[in-house]
């Protein structure tokens, strides 16, 4: 088996951390108003990414960043942050186990897009892992 593309560990990280974001948003929503809990972690969020970019010198301008890369980051910002009141409010009413799977059709969702709006392939094998997630959601919300 060959090297792994780079962006490999970094996927496999984020797997891992919103693995742990599921767990600890389950036990840090409970008792208080979910979007309350969603404006904490949004704070924290900040607070590391700021602190991220001061670290290793990555500050830049915002008024030197292109024009299309504020709509869609301004665009992604607003929905990464429904998701997250969303996602949280449901962690709130029902158990992880059930919540972070069904949340992961985000991933199926995120092939089809992909494919239908910015023109990517996918292989049999990529078609059929996300034919396998829909049907994991599917089964995780009927059980």
């Amino acid at each position: 088996m060959g090297p792994r593309p780079g962006w490999l560990l970094f996927a496999l990280g984020s797997a891992f951390f919103a693995a742990l974001t599921a767990l600890f948003g389950k036990l840090g929503v409970a008792g208080i108003n979910s979007n309350l809990a969603t404006f904490i972690r949004t704070v924290v969020i900040l607070l590391v990414t700021a602190g991220l970019l001061g670290l290793r010198g990555e500050w830049a301008r915002p008024s030197g960043l292109p024009w299309h890369s504020w709509l869609f980051l301004v665009l992604s910002g607003v929905a990464t942050g429904l998701s997250w009141l969303c996602y949280y409010r449901a962690l709130q009413l029902g158990p992880v186990s059930r919540v972070a799977p069904i949340d992961k059709l985000s991933v199926a969702l995120a092939m089809v897009l992909g494919m239908l709006l910015l023109g990517e392939k996918a292989s049999p094998l990529v078609l059929a892992g996300g034919g396998l997630i829909v049907v994991g959601a599917i089964l995780v919300a009927l059980g």
